[in-house]
């Protein structure tokens, strides 16, 4: 399949929401990458149900919503409520992971599970089958604009010789100094979603940034 890119707007303009969401409608991005952080599970607080329910309200395309929060089985409904059309939760967050998939899917969203930096592939080898995307992250989770962690490459191609194995059509998400530099190693790697923060919204042309991620 063609990857997706997935424009994060953690790093938009906070004071002008409207018009970046308006900017990735008009791009060609295929999702809205939404991140919340709840001060404990990471060290940064980002934004909850209200904004989400703004954005979707602007957003022509799906929410990609990623919950960096601890017990987000809390809160599943809630962000489904507010427009999440997919939700990933950590599996550093969820001692009991398979019903929180569950429990993802029969509100009919896209289930994913995201992995830290220092946490193996293999640990998903009995619940991959179960899971709509799986989230590998290329930085520590809680900021943006962070130093791309090259053992990324190496856990994206662990994760597409399993998905090829265990479910052939998962999506394989990528997120944390994703830029026009390192892009083709990333697909080759075997990620097929592009999340891309800062190197979108710092960029002259944001859409030209997005357009250049899609067509690298």
């Amino acid at each position: 399949m063609n990857h997706l890119i997935a424009p994060s707007i953690l790093a938009a303009d906070f004071a002008n929401l409207q018009r970046d969401i308006e900017m990735i409608n008009n791009s060609e991005a295929d999702w809205v990458h939404v991140d919340i952080m709840d001060g404990m599970f990471v060290p940064n607080i980002s934004f909850g149900f209200p904004v989400v329910a703004a954005t979707k309200r602007h957003a022509t395309k799906p929410l990609d919503v990623h919950l960096m929060i601890v017990d987000p089985d809390r809160y599943l409904k809630a962000f489904k409520d507010a427009g999440a059309n997919g939700i990933t939760v950590h599996y550093e967050a969820c001692p009991h992971l398979h019903r929180t998939v569950q429990a993802i899917k029969e509100l009919g969203c896209r289930a994913g599970v995201a992995l830290n930096p220092h946490t193996p592939v293999a640990l998903l080898e009995d619940i991959i089958a179960d899971l709509d995307m799986v989230l590998i992250m290329s930085v520590n989770p809680g900021f943006g604009g962070q130093k791309f962690i090259a053992n990324t490459y190496k856990k994206l191609n662990d994760l597409k010789v399993l998905s090829e194995k265990k479910n052939p059509g998962l999506f394989i998400e990528v997120d944390g100094g994703v830029d026009q530099n390192n892009v083709k190693e990333l697909l080759q790697a075997g990620a097929n979603v592009l999340v891309a923060g800062s190197s979108v919204f710092s960029s002259a042309i944001p859409a030209d940034a997005i357009y250049n991620l899609k067509h690298p």
